[in-house]
């Protein structure tokens, strides 16, 4: 088998999804970490898109996390995605659903004033208003076992550790099946190890840094 390495950002919710399921697939690879802010030239030439993840196998290199995701469902044991053709789909349609949420995530910490932020924050609660619809939460996305949607989703509730510690946004208020799962997935080994302990003071400095109206909330959290 060709040598694995990811390269990764420590704060990249794509990342975590491809380490978690490397992890939970119990396949052995080499995280190599860059700086986004300051792309080396190397990590260039091998991302079109100058993004992360992107995976090296030998000297192929594979970009885009849902590509990653497949590549492994075809290479690697311990499926991740369902037998069943439908359900299978089904799930992909729900990854994409997650990629959605993670780009509104990304306008409600970048909004720049409070009517900007409620809009945002309004959105997001319609979203997981559908997601708790479809969500069976006993302990995961589809019951009792751990798919790829588990994997794409754990990242994005660690935003929501630390939006908690700013405000009350109410965004995930009354859905009691995606409380379960958030702890659930808060819990299970892979999501755990998919970040460093640095990560809350990382994610923390980099919405402090953003200017936006969560910024300010934050500001005023800590005053």
């Amino acid at each position: 088998m060709a040598r694995l390495r990811l390269i990764s950002h420590k704060l990249c919710p794509y990342v975590q999804r491809a380490v978690i399921a490397l992890t939970e697939k119990g396949v052995a690879f080499e995280r190599i970490d860059v700086d986004l802010a300051n792309k080396p030239e190397w990590f260039l030439a091998i991302s079109p898109l100058g993004k992360t993840p992107v995976l090296q196998v030998g000297d192929a290199a594979i970009f885009e996390s849902a590509v990653i995701l497949e590549y492994l469902e075809e290479t690697e044991p311990k499926p991740l995605h369902p037998a069943d053709p439908l359900q299978r789909a089904e799930h992909r349609s729900w990854i994409e659903f997650g990629s959605q949420i993670l780009n509104d995530i990304a306008g409600l910490y970048s909004a720049v004033d409070a009517q900007t932020f409620g809009a945002k924050a309004t959105q997001l609660v319609q979203r997981f208003a559908r997601l708790e619809a479809r969500l069976v939460a006993a302990p995961w996305f589809d019951g009792e076992a751990f798919s790829l949607v588990d994997a794409v989703f754990g990242p994005v509730f660690r935003y929501f550790d630390i939006f908690d510690e700013i405000g009350d946004f109410g965004i995930l208020a009354g859905k009691p099946k995606l409380a379960r799962w958030r702890k659930s997935l808060a819990e299970r080994p892979s999501m755990r190890k998919a970040v460093g302990p640095g990560y809350p003071a990382l994610l923390s400095d980099f919405l402090r840094r953003r200017n936006s109206w969560i910024s300010h909330l934050q500001a005023e959290a800590v005053a």
